[in-house]
């Protein structure tokens, strides 16, 4: 037994800090790809990606319908099934497959309330939770107290939506012109603005290394922006057509399907983003982010 204990202490430390500079060292000569896949499946991505499916489709979904009836101004005539049909250029079973999944605007009217809408948005802290948990484990770090997730969750889902709301508003849905592509370019700056926030408002010492962050925003802009709308356009598509025999469940089934491929491409966001910084930002800074706080609840 060592007779120094501060001096066996100052050997531990010692040997932490190295082993966590030569685990970063190797982590950094991993190619990209391979780097953010093993970083995936190290955290469970598969797991963290089907419950955090679950909160879009029973959070994310809903709010969506609500807005649409809201901006009908409730018509009794439309209904958000009828944008799907246009946006998607659906035809045939698959159209009537989702006119007869949702209802109209009128019918949600009743949940326009203060009430109606608060018991939603209530909702949006389980799944700020789930991607404040999936960051916390693909950032290597201890996740914050309950309370303090919950407001940090808070925040983060209040810009979610906003970042949703303003990518609407701006983009157009097809190009005709010089100008529609320019809106759509436009269209990307709020989910750059939330992904760059993201891990500092929902990771432990987040904020640190801020100015790499905006790599995380380009992750988030390219998988969770633009590969998701292409994806929406090609795959939504099939998916209704293989679920054509089961009618309005199978349109369902298909929504489901969609918000699997949108989580799981969430948590490769938080992967992607994570080891971009982990390269771009000094190792000393990436070390000490890093490091266990002491009194914190792991992730």
């Amino acid at each position: 037994m060592d007779d120094n204990p501060i001096e066996a202490l100052k050997e531990t430390l010692k040997e932490t800090v190295v082993g966590r500079y030569e685990q970063l060292e190797d982590s950094r000569a991993l190619g990209l790809p391979l780097a953010t896949t093993r970083r995936f499946f190290e955290i469970e991505g598969l797991d963290l990606g089907g419950l955090l499916a679950l909160e879009l489709f029973t959070t994310v979904i809903p709010l969506i319908l609500i807005g649409f009836g809201w901006a009908s101004h409730f018509s009794d005539s439309l209904s958000f099934g009828d944008l799907l049909i246009r946006q998607l250029e659906l035809k045939g079973g698959s159209a009537t497959q989702m006119r007869d999944l949702f209802g109209t605007g009128a019918s949600l009217k009743s949940t326009w309330t203060v009430l109606g809408l608060a018991s939603f948005l209530v909702w949006g802290i389980p799944m700020s939770s789930q991607v404040a948990k999936t960051f916390a484990r693909a950032w290597r770090r201890e996740r914050f107290g309950f309370f303090e997730e919950v407001w940090r969750g808070a925040v983060w889902f209040v810009l979610f939506l906003t970042a949703q709301v303003a990518t609407v508003a701006i983009s157009v849905g097809h190009v005709h012109s010089f100008t529609d592509v320019l809106r759509n370019l436009v269209g990307l700056v709020p989910s750059f603005v939330l992904w760059s926030a993201t891990p500092a408002v929902l990771v432990r010492h987040g904020s640190n290394g801020w100015r790499h962050l905006a790599w995380c925003g380009l992750a988030g802009v390219a998988l969770d922006a633009v590969l998701i709308r292409l994806l929406t356009r090609l795959l939504l598509p099939a998916l209704l057509s293989g679920w054509h025999g089961f009618g309005p469940i199978g349109a369902a089934m298909a929504l489901m399907t969609w918000c699997t491929i949108a989580a799981a491409l969430c948590v490769i966001t938080a992967c992607l983003g994570a080891m971009l910084w982990e390269r771009s930002a000094p190792a000393a800074t990436v070390i000490a982010s890093q490091a266990d706080s002491s009194g914190a609840r792991p992730a």
